[in-house]
């Protein structure tokens, strides 16, 4: 009896792995062409709009970062331009830029093919059809690219802050998203030349920073200061204090979580995790770094622990690890990071120096350090991590402190160099042609001091209460003195 039932349990045993075995193993061989690239574009897709929907969100930590940072007398139009940047944006690189950053390639320098996405979506004969970019559709690469592009002109406000004119703000942010800011994206990114020399640019310390920075510090160049900038003495002031560091303290933070989408969702797919636990892993060395050596260099010069600085020390770290953050080892990007958190530092002081009115630091935090994580590559570049176009030795692509030698680093200079002055060029063509038709610098009734923007443009204050007790106190919202005349 029981030498029976133990011959019953074993052709149990038998025939449900027979049945696991039809279902799931035998089948195998047809499906694995089929369900895992399927799968595979799913999650793709998954992680690259996950990914893109906080690059997004970084709009949101800009506004506040921006808003904060600036007088309340303005706050209303940083936060309509950042807002309204993002509208601007979306249509421009649907329209144009999508298509001339990553469109069929003439000559290596511009796409000219995909306007409007046309060739992402076939409706021919009733039957829909998506158009794929890898493993994803055409479609949601264009949302993740549409945050990158949004981001380059968002840059560029914060330097302009108080004294652009609106208008000219919505027509340079179309340019942006439609010409300028593309082509450098096809260079690097859309198989242009730069790509083809064998240029490393992750996640965009040059074509989304180093574009927004020279970008910003031309604007800011051109625009002039604020009227109050220059004291009745004739003298250069020190930048008035930001007016709500707790806005500002939560952009910022805002901002570091977005860029964990910024670079893990430039791999465009889930297939290499751990690269993307590399990617993740030195974007956090690289902002930690900047953030500490920028809090502490900052306080042996004025003893005081400097939130303001502190917050810019770690978007410094962001920016000068996003091009290198696939490439480095972890101790690199750790050092980008530090040298980064001095540099925004120097090159603040420098623009100041200039007499150039740079409300937020732009130049300094996005062009400084996202020229500097781009060379960094080029020192740092770790063997295995880099690659080399074809017909190149790989050898000749690894950092110069890694036994690579010049070659990756002087392709490095020359897409950095090249980059800088193309946007330069772009930036003085576009600003100069708003300045000559009065859309560059608001109205000049508006000067900064009796009459601000926010009230000219936007007839708005962002603490109408505040403004109103202020007013009736005659108490000068700018440095909450008693105004001049008002007897107090």
């Amino acid at each position: 009896m029981k030498k029976r039932n133990r011959l019953l349990r074993r052709w149990l045993a038998v025939a449900i792995a027979s049945l696991v075995l039809a279902a799931f193993g035998l089948p195998a061989h047809a499906q694995d062409a089929a369900v895992p690239m399927a799968t595979q574009s799913a999650v793709d897709t998954t992680w690259v709009l996950l990914t893109g929907f906080l690059v997004f969100f970084m709009q949101t930590g800009f506004s506040m970062l921006e808003t904060g940072l600036i007088r309340q007398t303005s706050a209303v139009n940083a936060l309509l331009e950042n807002f309204i940047d993002a509208g601007v944006t979306a249509v421009a690189f649907w329209a144009v830029g999508f298509g001339v950053a990553f469109g069929t390639s003439a000559g290596g320098f511009i796409g000219t093919s995909n306007f409007f996405l046309s060739d992402a979506i076939n409706f021919t004969g009733g039957v829909v059809t998506y158009a794929k970019t890898g493993t994803i559709d055409t479609l949601t690469f264009f949302f993740f690219q549409f945050a990158f592009a949004a981001t380059a002109s968002t840059i560029t406000t914060g330097a302009m802050a108080e004294r652009t004119d609106y208008i000219g703000d919505l027509i340079y942010s179309a340019i942006m998203g439609a010409i300028s800011y593309p082509i450098v994206v096809h260079w690097v990114w859309g198989g242009g030349w730069l790509f083809l020399q064998g240029f490393h640019d992750f996640a965009g310390s040059t074509v989304v920073h180093t574009v927004g920075g020279v970008t910003a510090l031309v604007g800011a160049y051109m625009l002039g200061p604020r009227a109050f900038r220059w004291g009745k003495d004739g003298k250069w002031q020190p930048l008035p204090p930001a007016h709500n560091l707790g806005l500002a303290a939560l952009g910022t933070m805002i901002l570091w979580v977005g860029w964990y989408g910024f670079n893990p969702g430039s791999t465009l797919g889930t297939g290499n995790t751990g690269l993307i636990g590399l990617v993740t892993l030195n974007t956090t060395l690289g902002a930690a770094g900047g953030t500490l050596t920028t809090m502490f260099y900052q306080y042996m010069r004025s003893k005081k622990w400097d939130l303001v600085y502190t917050l810019n020390g770690s978007l410094a770290g962001l920016v000068a690890v996003t091009a290198g953050c696939a490439f480095v080892a972890p101790w690199a990007a750790l050092v980008i990071g530090l040298v980064a958190g001095v540099l925004v530092v120097l090159a603040a002081d420098f623009i100041e120096s200039l007499h150039i009115d740079d409300p937020v630091g732009a130049f300094a935090v996005h062009g400084a350090c996202g020229i500097w994580g781009t060379l960094a590559v080029g020192l740092f570049g770790q063997p295995g991590l880099t690659f080399a176009p074809a017909g190149v030795d790989a050898a000749t692509r690894v950092g110069l402190f890694m036994g690579g030698g010049f070659g990756l680093l002087g392709v490095q200079i020359v897409g950095s160099l090249a980059t800088i002055i193309f946007t330069a060029v772009c930036s003085v063509l576009m600003f100069g042609a708003l300045k000559a038709v009065n859309r560059l610098r608001v109205n000049k009734i508006v000067d900064d001091v009796t009459v601000f923007i926010d009230d000219f443009e936007h007839g708005a204050s962002i603490w109408p209460d505040v403004r109103e007790a202020e007013e009736a106190l005659g108490i000068d919202p700018q440095h909450k003195g008693a105004k001049a005349g008002s007897g107090d």
